[in-house]
């Protein structure tokens, strides 16, 4: 998509931290960011599933940390907005089912880091990658976040969902809801915000004219400032009433919703979810490193769009390959030599975004690339 040339419109989408794949990213990042917080050596795989009344964690999970699961689990619940005791799924009616075991002793050996145990590597730098893959980082200059507008976009109308809601602006908000914005572009650059959608949970007996008022009236201008766009190209609720939703209505599992937690479907995808992984799963881990390098290449002006892939094989530190693109937008053989500056090493990627910290709730919501204060981002 990046290098695509003439007329035409690319839609992206975001979801709110109430839609129920989402429930399950950030339970499965707090139990993540609980375990680093005690321990900042803890390997963790965390798969969360929610429906109904009940809440199920299962994956792997080797630390010293002392973690109450089930208490972290309700906390995060609570923290999104599910407090209804009148929903099947709230904090704290919600059945927690724990599965959570212990990393494969194969994996655990093969990642280990230096001076733990006979099998430990003797440069800690040599710590291998946790797991096979490729991934994709990319960067762009048509927004000061380096990020397609598209998908920029759709999380500030999902953002702003919720942050009326927290604040009480609009008392019959629910936690549940999905974004959609279509971008009209010209040979890579965008023109104008050709489409918007916003289907937002409601409480019972609520107005689909009341509703829409509030967002083509307050929500879309206040999210899409100078890109805001006439009344008729605001859809609301498509399908008409919103009030059920969240687990209570829809399954929701980790891991589904990658291209609303990358760019959108500007740039490709490795495949590999993020939440609920620490750094020594490169899934997670490389596709930061891959943003942060792709992001230098445009900050130094060399392109002005860039998608750099990394490669890894389980246990091995070097990775496979490692290829930048520029699109036909830069120097390609200047962004090639850039790139090779970079050690792609899962130890100096974690070394030098200093991954080992609890800092992955920040991530779950709202798209992992393009915020201020996260070490890739810099």
């Amino acid at each position: 998509m990046a290098g695509m040339r003439g007329t035409y419109v690319f839609t992206s989408e975001s979801v709110c931290e109430g839609h129920p794949d989402k429930v399950c990213d950030f339970v499965a990042d707090s139990m993540l960011d609980a375990h680093l917080a005690q321990d900042p050596e803890a390997h963790v795989a965390c798969e969360v599933l929610a429906k109904g009344p009940r809440l199920v964690l299962a994956g792997e999970i080797t630390s010293t940390a002392k973690v109450d699961a089930e208490a972290v689990a309700r906390g995060a619940l609570r923290e999104i907005g599910y407090v209804d005791r009148g929903e099947a799924f709230n904090a704290d009616g919600v059945q927690v089912l724990n599965f959570l075991s212990a990393q494969a002793v194969e994996i655990d050996v093969a990642v280990r880091r230096s001076g733990k145990g006979p099998t430990a590597a003797a440069d800690a730098k040599e710590q291998g990658a946790g797991d096979q893959g490729m991934m994709f980082g990319y960067a762009t200059d048509e927004t000061p976040e380096l990020m397609p507008l598209p998908i920029l976009l759709a999380h500030r109308l999902s953002g702003g969902l919720a942050a009326a809601r927290k604040a009480g602006e609009v008392p019959w908000l629910r936690p549940d809801g999905k974004t959609q914005v279509s971008v009209e572009y010209q040979d890579g650059t965008p023109l104008r915000v050709a489409r918007v959608l916003v289907s937002t949970q409601h409480r019972a007996g609520m107005e689909q004219d009341a509703i829409r008022e509030w967002v083509v009236g307050t929500l879309v201008p206040r999210a899409l400032g100078t890109w805001a766009l006439r009344p008729d190209a605001v859809t609301v609720n498509p399908s008409g009433s919103f009030v059920e939703g969240g687990p209570s209505a829809d399954c929701g599992v980790t891991g589904r919703k990658i291209i609303v937690d990358s760019y959108g479907g500007m740039a490709r995808h490795g495949g590999g979810a993020f939440s609920g992984k620490d750094p020594s799963k490169v899934d997670r881990s490389g596709a930061y490193f891959c943003r942060f390098v792709a992001r230098q290449i445009v900050k130094r002006g060399i392109a002005h769009r860039a998608e750099v892939q990394v490669a890894y094989a389980i246990g091995v530190a070097q990775p496979m390959s490692v290829l930048v693109q520029t699109f036909g937008t830069g120097d390609q053989r200047a962004a090639e030599e850039f790139v090779r500056t970079f050690d792609f090493r899962p130890a100096a990627i974690i070394e030098r975004l200093g991954l080992l910290q609890p800092i992955y709730r920040r991530t779950t919501n709202y798209g992992h690339f393009g915020r201020s204060g996260l070490p890739w981002e810099e």
